[in-house]
């Protein structure tokens, strides 16, 4: 099969159109939004664009196809109420990425100032297993994939350990594995840039997460230094990551059943094509 690389689209006109743009730019999968990611409750989708987008994944062979959550939901706040949002908006995601037929969605753990880490780690499993609670995911293929963080202070998922502990307390009541972004794992004080530091970072992404419970790669340069915890996206190649950290992941065996997934800026028309393009270069 082909390697799975592709961009963050918009679904301007309904969430299918994506499908025929992420198309359009040479990608074979995309991330999307399923909702405003700034609001707490969002519509239903029609259901004649859950049969569009399966047609058109199905006809342009677009897949898998990944929703990112959005940004307000914070299943580890300090805050009951925060917290009882969040499990329902996080709820409404997964209902809507199911009636899509999305394989993936994406969560960042959220934070847990107020809090100690255990307590946020406990409360981050448990309002995932309170959202999830008798939807019908078994049997579909869906994952809820955890995204490591920057690890800014009391951003839950800032190391591996952290995202791997979490998937262990969710492992035997929900679908579950793992995003990984190259961007995070740069600011969060990995070394992805040296030969002998790239071997050591995938030799801990192994022995925390495991190899195959990483299910997408979000594909970011870094506009920061390594270790400065900024969450600052650069597109592929212009930022103090470079070119060659892609190149050796698009081409790491550990990783060839994944999605690599560009989330870089758009700062003039064409840019998502441009870093969809670079990304493809570098496979061998």
């Amino acid at each position: 099969m082909a390697k799975r690389i592709g961009v963050h689209l918009g679904t301007a006109g309904g969430a299918s159109n994506a499908i025929e743009r992420a198309r359009e730019i040479g990608a074979n999968t995309l991330q999307i939004f399923s909702a405003s990611p700034r609001t707490w409750r969002a519509p239903k989708i029609d259901p004649k664009q859950c049969e569009r987008m399966r047609e058109l994944r199905a006809a342009l062979d677009v897949g898998p196809l990944v929703i990112h959550t959005s940004y307000l939901v914070n299943v580890c706040s300090q805050s009951a109420d925060v917290r009882n949002k969040s499990v329902a908006a996080f709820r409404g995601e997964v209902e809507r990425a199911l009636a899509l037929g999305a394989e993936y969605l994406v969560l960042h753990p959220g934070s847990w100032k107020g809090l100690t880490r255990d307590e946020g780690l406990k409360l981050a499993a448990d309002s995932i297993q309170r959202a999830i609670d008798g939807l019908p995911w078994q049997g579909t293929g869906f994952h809820i994939l955890i995204e490591n963080t920057a690890g800014a202070e009391f951003s839950l998922g800032g190391s591996f350990e952290q995202v791997a502990e979490l998937v262990a307390r969710l492992r035997t009541a929900a679908p579950v594995g793992v995003c990984l972004d190259t961007c995070h794992t740069h600011v969060a004080g990995y070394d992805m840039v040296s030969t002998e530091g790239y071997q050591e970072t995938m030799r801990q992404a192994g022995a925390t997460v495991g190899f195959d419970a990483v299910r997408v790669w979000h594909c970011n340069d870094a506009k920061a230094e390594r270790g400065s915890k900024l969450d600052r996206h650069e597109h592929i190649g212009q930022g103090t990551m470079g070119v060659e950290p892609f190149r050796w992941l698009l081409n790491d065996k550990h990783f060839a059943h994944c999605a690599f997934i560009a989330e870089t800026p758009y700062d003039e028309p064409g840019d998502d094509e441009r870093n969809v393009r670079v990304l493809k270069s570098m496979v061998k």
